[in-house]
Parts: structure tokens; C-alpha cells; sequence
């Protein structure tokens, strides 16, 4: 694992590039989205992990990715429509592999808690659903994570309404960047970085993003080649589902 000097996102993003990032934590290796994959990330030498956020009926921030638990969990249903102590009856692990049995889905504060202060971390917020954003300013602002945290979501709207409630990083996630959006946010100063899936990322666009002001933070990259072909075109982070692996890859090119 690289030092990094900095103990601010932004800083890091702009000194140490690329950063990589744990997509869903090391989510190859140990069950997405749960504190042991979290946790194998840091292991494994990552710069940060990236996460989900949905709102639970009870408006506890519960990481999980999609908005229901059928996926990763021994239960079903919608993360919405359940309280928080119901979601924590749940088998989160035992889907990935027998040796995951009993891992839990956490609440962002127990990852801010278990990681916020070796790791940095890329806040994806899902759904769009009142309180939503209150409840992540104020689970941010309780861990004193501000300079730690990016918050990134393909809904604009959350965005907005996030922007006047905390002083973070915005990222925009987007599988395709238009030229014409790049122009009309250029010194608009609401986002901080752009999130395109990886395949998109060309030299116009990087030139075209730092023309505007933007960072760029690529995903998901699996693959060695391609993760060395994003340094050379001056991404600021890579986000992977196989920290170990581009770590390793990015060491070499």
C-alpha cells in the first residue's frame, strides 16, 4: 500500500493518484457491502472503500446495495418497508461462501466506525426518500467524517439537497459524460468529481472534465491492463472489486 500523506480526501485524490477504492469493499474476496469486506480491504492495502446506502422504514442508514435484501441475504423483501433490527436478523454472508455465516448488513456508522479512520470512503446514496439526505449529514457530521467522506449518486436531486446540509466532496455518477452537461457545470462548483463507468474514459474526456474542474474517479475496473491505461490517462481514483490485484497492477505501470 502506497503512503498517503494527506488525511483529506480531496488532497489525496489530487496528490496520490489514482486512489483505489474497494467497490463495495474488497467484494471478490468477502461478501459486498459488510465490515469483513470492508475490513479485507483495508488488509489488502486499499485507499478507501466505496458503498451503498438505502434508508430502513425506522430512517437507520443501512449499506446494502440494492433496494431489496433478496440478493445478499437469507431474507427477502424491501430494505424500506423493514425496521433496522430486522435487517440485523439477517445472514449477509452465508450467500458469498460458508466461512461469511453471520455477518450482518451494517449501518454507515458502524462502517465510519470500524474503518472512517484508516480508510477513506465513497458515500453512494441510492434511493431518493424523504430525510434521506438529513440522515447522511448527520451521520457524517456525528463521526466528524467530513474530510474523509465523497458522496456520490446518479440522482442529481439527492445532490442538491445535500449540498447546503454538509461541506463534502460531491461525485456524479454517470456511465456516459456528454459534452454538453460537461459545458453547462463547468465553475458551477456543486460537484467536486465525475464517476463514469471506466469504458467511457478517453483523453477528450479527461481534457474536457479538467477544462471544467472536475476530478474523475473511474468504475468498476477489474482489469490490470485497463487500470494502468487510466493512470497513464490521469484518473484521480480507480474503484475495483480486486483492490490487491490493481494495487499491484498500478505498482508496475
Amino acid at each position: 500500500m502506497r503512503t498517503i500523506l494527506a488525511d483529506n480526501l480531496l488532497d489525496a485524490l489530487t496528490a496520490n493518484a489514482p486512489l483505489v477504492f474497494g467497490h463495495r469493499g474488497a467484494s471478490a474476496d468477502a461478501p459486498e457491502n459488510t465490515l469483513a469486506a470492508f475490513e479485507l480491504a483495508a488488509q489488502h492495502g486499499a485507499h478507501g472503500i466505496e458503498l451503498d446506502v438505502h434508508l430502513t422504514r425506522d430512517q437507520q442508514l443501512a449499506v446494502i446495495h440494492n433496494a431489496t435484501v433478496d440478493a445478499t441475504t437469507n431474507g427477502s423483501g424491501a430494505v424500506a418497508e423493514v425496521s433496522l433490527a430486522q435487517l440485523k436478523e439477517l445472514d449477509a454472508g452465508s450467500w458469498f461462501a460458508p466461512e461469511f455465516a453471520g455477518e450482518r448488513i451494517p449501518t454507515l456508522d458502524e462502517v465510519f466506525a470500524a474503518v472512517g479512520r484508516r480508510l477513506f470512503v465513497n458515500v453512494e446514496i441510492k434511493s431518493a426518500v424523504p430525510r434521506n439526505e438529513l440522515a447522511h449529514a448527520a451521520c457524517i457530521c456525528k463521526r466528524q467524517m467530513e474530510a474523509r467522506v465523497l458522496v456520490s449518486s446518479f440522482d442529481a436531486g439527492i445532490l442538491r439537497r445535500l449540498r447546503p446540509l454538509l461541506d463534502v466532496p460531491l461525485g456524479f455518477l454517470c456511465p456516459f459524460v456528454d459534452s454538453a452537461w460537461l459545458d453547462a457545470k463547468r465553475n458551477q462548483q456543486m460537484y467536486a468529481a465525475l464517476h463514469p463507468w471506466h469504458a467511457s474514459i478517453d483523453s477528450e474526456l479527461m481534457r474536457r472534465a479538467r477544462e471544467s474542474g472536475f476530478m474523475v474517479n473511474a468504475w468498476t475496473v477489474n482489469d490490470s491492463a485497463r487500470a494502468c491505461q487510466l493512470k497513464k490517462l490521469g484518473v484521480n481514483g480507480i474503484i475495483t472489486d480486486q483492490p490487491v490485484a490493481i494495487l499491484a497492477a498500478l505498482a508496475s505501470c
